[in-house]
């Protein structure tokens, strides 16, 4: 069986993040990934731009060129998968982390879904974007409802209702009115959220001019094969409907956190238990990088801000080693 300094759970950015800094401290290291490399950036939408520069996503020191201000999705791919390549990185993918049980003399076995690994210490950067946050109403099961979202020709000429107020509702908004879609957007808030400088006009002139119908201060009730429920202010309304984008947001797999061991705080944000400064948890030996560090509250880490979880992590390592 395997032995490694590290064994690393989650080939996304900051996994590739903390496999780069492993091995340029000369660490033995694996990277178990249960999809495609950077799975999570893979399924984001086909036109999704970046917030943030290329700069700013970069990891491990290898320059992110990009012919954009803000990159899109295909060069990020591009880009990490090019990292992963070149950097040489020890990578398994499509290959499922099961189970992490200690042992006496302080190795971690790892099982997964193709083999079993020891290791001394564990990374856990698995995101938060595997589990949707579910509206909890009737009818949310309907294959019509969607809580993830591609690309905006599959909704031509379809009428779509998109729940939410930020960066994901408005892009799908947008995308599918100009694709042919007849777009209702429901927004439980008085006024639109946290959306991009350079989109949140575009909807805002959309919703003022009726060519994208919008529900403020109003929550979905009920959905149907053809029609949906809306509580809005001056009562419930009814409106044909042939897809619903429910783009609530996402959450950390707290199930496996659990199953681990890593304590969670007993608030609704469920912030796994770590030392900031070293991303250990309360395990000795396992620590955390990227966003599962925010538990619910997933608007406070990201790409560009938890790069540094790498060097944290591998420096308290050495420390120890």
């Amino acid at each position: 069986m395997e032995t490694h300094d590290i064994l690393i759970i989650g080939g996304g950015p900051i996994g590739l993040a903390c496999g780069l800094e492993a091995k340029k401290a000369g660490l033995t290291y694996l990277i178990v990934e249960k999809g495609c490399v950077v799975n999570s950036l893979f399924n984001y939408p086909l036109n999704m731009t970046f917030f943030s520069t290329a700069d700013r996503l970069e990891i491990g020191g290898y320059p992110f060129p990009s012919i954009h201000p803000k990159p899109n999705r295909s060069e990020a791919l591009e880009y990490y998968r090019k990292v992963a390549e070149t950097g040489e990185l020890n990578l398994n993918l499509f290959e499922e982390v099961l189970a992490v049980n200690p042992e006496a003399n302080g190795l971690y076995t790892v099982s997964t879904s193709k083999a079993n690994y020891k290791a001394k210490h564990i990374i856990v950067a698995t995101g938060f974007y595997d589990i949707p946050n579910l509206l909890q109403i009737k009818g949310e099961e309907l294959p019509k409802v969607r809580h993830y979202y591609y690309d905006p020709h599959y909704y031509f000429k379809q009428k779509v209702l998109v729940v939410g107020a930020n960066n994901s509702s408005a892009d799908v908004a947008l995308e599918t009115y100009r694709k042919g879609a007849e777009v209702t957007i429901v927004v439980r808030e008085p006024e639109l959220g946290n959306i991009k400088y350079w989109t949140k006009p575009d909807l805002e002139n959309r919703i003022a001019e009726g060519a994208v119908k919008a529900y403020f201060s109003s929550r979905l009730l009920e959905i149907r094969e053809n029609e949906v429920d809306i509580e809005t202010p001056d009562g419930v309304v009814t409106i044909a409907n042939d897809f619903v984008m429910a783009m609530t947001g996402y959450q950390p797999n707290f199930t496996f956190l659990k199953k681990l061991g890593i304590e969670l705080s007993h608030d609704a944000l469920k912030h796994p238990t770590h030392n900031p400064e070293t991303m250990e948890t309360n395990l000795p030996g396992v620590y955390l990088a990227g966003v599962v560090c925010g538990g619910m509250d997933t608007r406070v880490w990201f790409i560009e801000n938890s790069r540094i979880h790498a060097e944290k992590i591998v420096a308290h390592i050495t420390g120890k080693l």
